[in-house]
Formats: C-alpha cells, sequence, structure tokens
C-alpha cells in the first residue's frame, strides 16, 4: 500500500502594497493596495491596471510570477524601528555597494523610452546585480538578433517586448526566438499588451483618466499628444512629450501590474543562471 503523498507546502508571500499577484479561481491581476480584516476574515485588497479593486481572503490560491503561493498579512513594523530604505522598484535599498561588473546575461529592450522607463523604476536593482539593457530598436527579425547575441551557459537573454497580444507582429516574433531550439533554454521573450510603453504609465499620473485612442493609420505617439493638448508635430514635441511623461513616474506604484510583473520576471530570469558567476 502507497504512503499518502504529503500536501504541497506554498512558500508564504506577506501582501505587501504594490506586489503584483492573480487569483488563480478568478483569474484577476492587480496589485496589493492593503490588507484589512472584515467579519472576522483577513482580507487582500486588489487593484487593477483600469484602477477596479477587488477583495481576496488571504492565503492559498494566488500566482506571483508564475508560481502558487500563499499570501499572508504582512508583518506590523518594531515600535522605534527605523524606516527602511527603498528603491524606486520597491526593493530595500543597499548601501555602500559597490555596483557589481557587468554580467553577459542582459535585458533587451525595444527602443530609448522603454529603456528609460526601466532605468527609471529598477535602475538601482539592476546595478547591484549587475545587469545591463540594451536596446533592439524594434523587433523585426527578433530571432536573428537574439542569435546573433549569442545566448547560452551564463549569457542568458531576457527580452521585454511591446504589445505582446496574440495575433500581432511581435507576438509572431516571439513565437520565432522560441522556436530555436539551441538557444530556447537560455532566451525568455515577455511582453505586456500596451501599443506603446507610454501607456504602461499610469494615465493618473498625468492626470487623465485613460490614454486618449488613437485612429488607425496615424502615428501612435502623435496622436496620443494632439488628443492631450501637447505639442506633437516634430520629433522634438514627441522627445519633450515623453521626457514630461517620464518626469511623472517616481516609483513602481505608477506602473501599470502588467509591465511589473514582466520586469520582474526577466530580472529574476537573468540573474538565475548559475554558470553567470
Amino acid at each position: 500500500m502507497l504512503a499518502p503523498t504529503a500536501p504541497r507546502v506554498l512558500p508564504e508571500v506577506a501582501a505587501t502594497p504594490g506586489l503584483v499577484v492573480e487569483d488563480v479561481e478568478t483569474g484577476w491581476c492587480g496589485a496589493v493596495l492593503r490588507t484589512e480584516k472584515s467579519g472576522g476574515v483577513h482580507l487582500v485588497v486588489l487593484e487593477d491596471r483600469h484602477r477596479r479593486t477587488r477583495s481576496f481572503p488571504l492565503g492559498p490560491g494566488f500566482w506571483l510570477e508564475g508560481r502558487p503561493v500563499r499570501l499572508v498579512a504582512p508583518r506590523p513594523q518594531a515600535p522605534g524601528r527605523g524606516r527602511v530604505d527603498r528603491t524606486a522598484s520597491g526593493s530595500v535599498a543597499v548601501h555602500g555597494r559597490r555596483a557589481r561588473v557587468a554580467r553577459e546575461s542582459r535585458i533587451l529592450v525595444e527602443g530609448r523610452h522603454d529603456a528609460e522607463l526601466v532605468e527609471r523604476v529598477w535602475g538601482d536593482d539592476l546595478r547591484i546585480e549587475g545587469v545591463v539593457v540594451e536596446l533592439l530598436n524594434g523587433v523585426d527579425d527578433l530571432a536573428q538578433a537574439v542569435q546573433e547575441l549569442r545566448p547560452g551557459p551564463g549569457r542568458r537573454l531576457g527580452v521585454l517586448v511591446d504589445h505582446l497580444v496574440e495575433g500581432s507582429k511581435e507576438f509572431q516574433e516571439a513565437a520565432g526566438v522560441m522556436r530555436l531550439p539551441a538557444v530556447r533554454e537560455h532566451v525568455l521573450v515577455v511582453g505586456h499588451p500596451y501599443v506603446d510603453i507610454w501607456q504602461a504609465v499610469r494615465p493618473s499620473r498625468l492626470g487623465i483618466d485613460a490614454w486618449p485612442r488613437v485612429e488607425r493609420g496615424r502615428p501612435w505617439k502623435e496622436g496620443v499628444l494632439a488628443q492631450l493638448g501637447w505639442p506633437h508635430a516634430t520629433q522634438a514635441d514627441v522627445a519633450a512629450g515623453w521626457r514630461r511623461i517620464l518626469s511623472s513616474v517616481r516609483s513602481f506604484t505608477d506602473l501599470e501590474p502588467e509591465l511589473l510583473g514582466r520586469v520582474e520576471e526577466l530580472i529574476d530570469f537573468v540573474t538565475g543562471d548559475t554558470d553567470d558567476v
């Protein structure tokens, strides 16, 4: 007679504000706003990218970066303990430690605006980990670009793609990378659903309810700037518009959950290669 299988023990994760999780049963994905108690039940309040909120019982039944976890209430801060310094990404700030020599593993992004937003929120973390962010200048023929960078043991590539939705050009390019048998285990391609990285900034940071819709056939960034009433006629206007948007981002709380989770996933991937020492 076989012995009964021991129940699986889920890792416990504190439901700290800003943590992005998904409820397994409903598929609701959002960032933790707070924990609270109602009718004797401990709840976690999640906010999705549309700023809608929903409460769920703390405990099992959540996914964190693709892994099942048990959410628990954060421990109260001990009396008299000083405030913990945190980076813009929400990580505990590390003081007095030199940045690591750059790894062979790296993160690739589509363009300069993507790189600047990643730097603004995760820059301190990436320097400590020795992770370099490189520009792809678009994802046309992404498979060839990846092969030219020669991923392998000790040289992982994490790729962040805009508009990674089924049927899009970006979706097809990402699928082409994952069909490369020689590099597949050393490359991770993830993305967000937005047409452009601009949309990953919460619209409330710009004092609007939602990002404007742009009619088909019109350049998206120029169209957005026009509807916002900002200058939009030249590339200099577009650059100035982006600087204005980027300056509104103070920390990870100003970004949408769909981007937060993906960047954290890439950082874990490129720093998790034991051959990269």
